[in-house]
């Protein structure tokens, strides 16, 4: 569960950065970066776990976690970097909502 989550969603941002850095001006990533990049992280998490057959609550509230560090690593000039470990720590939360979805009560 944990390599398929990650290549999905690895994937699903890849294409849809490049779709969208396509057909977008450069100049909305500078005013709307900040709600676009987290709304096409979620949107790509949420399409990773119904491809995965996982419940969503849980699978947008390990998005939102993982995205944290990623929102950091955006902050000091690296974002994909933090995107890369976003992705890692994202199927690491799909692996255990795959082995207990009730993993998000534990959390919260």
């Amino acid at each position: 569960m944990l390599w398929r989550a990650a290549l999905l969603q690895a994937a699903g941002v890849a294409l849809l950065s490049v779709v969208l850095a396509l057909a977008l001006p450069d100049g909305f990533f500078r005013d709307w970066g900040a709600v676009a990049g987290p709304a096409a992280w979620l949107l790509c998490a949420a399409a990773t776990g119904a491809l995965l057959r996982l419940p969503v609550t849980p699978v947008l509230a390990g998005a939102v976690l993982a995205g944290v560090p990623s929102a950091l690593a955006v902050v000091v000039g690296v974002h994909w970097l933090g995107a890369a470990v976003a992705v890692v720590l994202f199927a690491m939360w799909c692996a255990r909502v795959a082995r207990d979805p009730r993993v998000v009560d534990e959390v919260v």
